[in-house]
Protein backbone atom coordinates (compact mmCIF):
# COMPACT_ATOMS: atom_id res chain seq x y z
CA UNK A 1 0.00 0.00 0.00
CA UNK A 2 1.00 3.42 -0.78
CA UNK A 3 1.95 5.99 2.16
CA UNK A 4 0.09 8.93 1.31
CA UNK A 5 0.79 12.23 2.38
CA UNK A 6 -1.04 15.41 3.91
CA UNK A 7 -3.87 13.30 5.68
CA UNK A 8 -5.01 11.35 8.97
CA UNK A 9 -8.23 9.38 9.61
CA UNK A 10 -9.03 7.73 12.25
CA UNK A 11 -12.03 5.54 13.09
CA UNK A 12 -13.08 4.39 16.26
CA UNK A 13 -15.62 1.70 17.89
CA UNK A 14 -16.44 1.94 21.62
CA UNK A 15 -19.07 1.06 24.11
CA UNK A 16 -21.08 0.73 21.40
CA UNK A 17 -20.35 3.75 19.74
CA UNK A 18 -18.84 4.38 16.20
CA UNK A 19 -16.82 7.62 15.26
CA UNK A 20 -14.88 8.56 12.07
CA UNK A 21 -12.86 11.82 11.71
CA UNK A 22 -9.99 13.48 9.86
CA UNK A 23 -7.61 16.61 9.51
CA UNK A 24 -8.24 19.16 7.42
CA UNK A 25 -4.94 19.91 5.80
CA UNK A 26 -4.36 19.37 2.46
CA UNK A 27 -0.21 19.24 1.33
CA UNK A 28 1.32 19.32 -1.72
CA UNK A 29 5.04 18.06 -1.55
CA UNK A 30 6.32 20.12 1.24
CA UNK A 31 3.53 22.58 1.18
CA UNK A 32 0.17 23.28 3.03
CA UNK A 33 -2.03 24.31 0.18
CA UNK A 34 -5.40 23.71 2.44
CA UNK A 35 -6.39 23.63 6.02
CA UNK A 36 -10.07 23.48 6.05
CA UNK A 37 -10.49 20.00 3.61
CA UNK A 38 -13.54 18.00 4.84
CA UNK A 39 -12.34 14.45 4.37
CA UNK A 40 -14.89 12.37 5.97
CA UNK A 41 -18.40 11.90 5.01
CA UNK A 42 -21.68 10.31 6.22
CA UNK A 43 -23.18 7.90 3.08
CA UNK A 44 -26.45 5.36 2.85
CA UNK A 45 -28.17 7.69 4.76
CA UNK A 46 -26.24 8.55 7.80
CA UNK A 47 -25.31 4.85 8.55
CA UNK A 48 -22.19 4.33 7.14
CA UNK A 49 -19.09 6.47 7.81
CA UNK A 50 -16.27 7.00 5.18
CA UNK A 51 -13.17 8.50 5.67
CA UNK A 52 -10.08 9.32 2.80
CA UNK A 53 -6.50 9.38 2.65
CA UNK A 54 -4.95 10.44 -0.69
CA UNK A 55 -5.88 12.30 -4.08
CA UNK A 56 -8.93 13.93 -3.20
CA UNK A 57 -10.57 13.40 -7.16
CA UNK A 58 -9.11 9.85 -6.75
CA UNK A 59 -11.21 9.78 -3.61
CA UNK A 60 -14.54 11.36 -4.70
CA UNK A 61 -14.27 8.99 -7.75
CA UNK A 62 -13.82 6.02 -5.20
CA UNK A 63 -16.55 7.48 -2.92
CA UNK A 64 -19.07 7.29 -5.63
CA UNK A 65 -18.30 3.55 -6.62
CA UNK A 66 -18.67 3.01 -2.93
CA UNK A 67 -22.16 4.63 -3.14
CA UNK A 68 -22.81 2.57 -5.91
CA UNK A 69 -22.03 -0.98 -4.23
CA UNK A 70 -23.91 0.13 -1.02
CA UNK A 71 -26.47 1.03 -2.82
CA UNK A 72 -26.52 -2.84 -4.76
CA UNK A 73 -25.54 -4.49 -0.72
CA UNK A 74 -27.90 -2.33 1.38
CA UNK A 75 -27.06 -2.76 4.67
CA UNK A 76 -24.08 -4.99 4.07
CA UNK A 77 -21.24 -3.26 4.51
CA UNK A 78 -18.84 -6.14 4.42
CA UNK A 79 -20.15 -7.31 0.85
CA UNK A 80 -19.73 -3.29 -0.46
CA UNK A 81 -16.34 -2.91 1.02
CA UNK A 82 -15.21 -6.68 -1.41
CA UNK A 83 -16.78 -5.50 -4.26
CA UNK A 84 -15.08 -2.06 -4.30
CA UNK A 85 -11.61 -3.14 -3.72
CA UNK A 86 -12.34 -6.10 -6.11
CA UNK A 87 -13.51 -3.65 -9.30
CA UNK A 88 -10.95 -1.11 -8.46
CA UNK A 89 -8.08 -3.53 -8.24
CA UNK A 90 -9.20 -4.78 -11.86
CA UNK A 91 -10.51 -2.36 -13.71
CA UNK A 92 -8.18 -0.24 -15.75
CA UNK A 93 -9.74 3.44 -14.83
CA UNK A 94 -10.19 2.51 -11.09
CA UNK A 95 -6.89 1.20 -10.28
CA UNK A 96 -4.61 4.13 -11.19
CA UNK A 97 -6.64 5.97 -8.50
CA UNK A 98 -4.32 7.03 -5.53
CA UNK A 99 -6.40 6.82 -2.05
CA UNK A 100 -7.40 4.74 0.34
CA UNK A 101 -10.91 4.39 2.62
CA UNK A 102 -11.49 3.92 5.68
CA UNK A 103 -15.65 3.06 6.37
CA UNK A 104 -17.25 2.03 9.45
CA UNK A 105 -20.63 1.32 10.35
CA UNK A 106 -21.92 -0.56 14.01
CA UNK A 107 -20.49 -3.34 13.90
CA UNK A 108 -17.33 -3.20 10.86
CA UNK A 109 -14.30 -1.19 10.27
CA UNK A 110 -12.69 -1.38 6.88
CA UNK A 111 -9.66 -0.28 5.24
CA UNK A 112 -10.11 -0.05 1.37
CA UNK A 113 -7.23 0.10 -0.85
CA UNK A 114 -6.69 -0.43 -4.53
CA UNK A 115 -4.58 -3.05 -4.44
CA UNK A 116 -7.59 -5.53 -3.33
CA UNK A 117 -6.89 -5.02 0.27
CA UNK A 118 -9.85 -5.24 2.43
CA UNK A 119 -8.76 -5.14 6.58
CA UNK A 120 -11.00 -4.96 9.40
CA UNK A 121 -8.83 -4.00 12.33
CA UNK A 122 -8.91 -6.97 15.52
CA UNK A 123 -9.19 -3.69 18.07
CA UNK A 124 -11.92 -2.01 16.72
CA UNK A 125 -9.34 1.19 16.35
CA UNK A 126 -8.50 1.87 12.41
CA UNK A 127 -6.25 4.72 10.90
CA UNK A 128 -4.95 5.61 7.54
CA UNK A 129 -2.92 8.85 6.42
CA UNK A 130 0.68 9.81 7.07
CA UNK A 131 -0.65 10.57 10.25
CA UNK A 132 -2.23 7.33 11.01
CA UNK A 133 0.23 5.44 13.04
CA UNK A 134 0.54 8.31 15.47
CA UNK A 135 -3.26 8.44 15.55
CA UNK A 136 -3.64 4.84 15.96
CA UNK A 137 -1.40 4.40 18.53
CA UNK A 138 -3.14 7.28 20.55
CA UNK A 139 -6.55 5.81 20.24
CA UNK A 140 -4.97 2.65 21.22
CA UNK A 141 -3.98 4.31 24.51
CA UNK A 142 -7.33 6.55 25.42
CA UNK A 143 -9.45 3.59 24.85
CA UNK A 144 -7.80 1.31 26.89
CA UNK A 145 -6.85 3.99 29.82
CA UNK A 146 -9.33 6.56 29.93
CA UNK A 147 -13.19 6.60 30.21
CA UNK A 148 -13.74 8.63 26.85
CA UNK A 149 -16.24 8.22 24.04
CA UNK A 150 -15.72 6.87 20.78
CA UNK A 151 -16.06 10.37 19.92
CA UNK A 152 -13.54 12.21 22.26
CA UNK A 153 -11.58 9.46 21.54
CA UNK A 154 -11.03 9.92 17.75
CA UNK A 155 -11.11 14.03 18.04
CA UNK A 156 -8.17 13.72 21.21
CA UNK A 157 -5.95 11.42 19.10
CA UNK A 158 -6.11 13.70 16.30
CA UNK A 159 -5.18 16.18 18.07
CA UNK A 160 -2.15 14.45 19.38
CA UNK A 161 -1.61 13.40 15.57
CA UNK A 162 -1.38 16.72 14.61
CA UNK A 163 1.31 18.02 17.18
CA UNK A 164 3.99 15.06 15.92
CA UNK A 165 3.10 14.26 12.05
CA UNK A 166 3.86 17.72 9.85
CA UNK A 167 1.32 16.36 7.22
CA UNK A 168 -1.73 16.82 9.85
CA UNK A 169 -2.83 19.55 11.33
CA UNK A 170 -5.80 20.40 14.15
CA UNK A 171 -8.56 21.56 11.99
CA UNK A 172 -10.23 18.25 12.82
CA UNK A 173 -13.90 16.83 12.23
CA UNK A 174 -15.56 13.71 13.70
CA UNK A 175 -18.64 12.15 12.79
CA UNK A 176 -20.74 10.05 14.88
CA UNK A 177 -23.37 7.25 13.71
CA UNK A 178 -26.64 7.92 16.00
CA UNK A 179 -27.54 5.80 18.56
Amino acid sequence: MSDFHGTTILAVRHNGRVALGGDGQVTTGDQIMKAGALKVRKLAEGRILAGFAGSVADALTLFDKFEEKLQRYPGNLSRASVELAKEWRTDRFLRRLEAMLAVADREHLFLISGDGNVIEPDDDVLSVGSGGGYALAAARALKAHSTLSATEIVQEALEIASQICIYTNDRITVLELPA
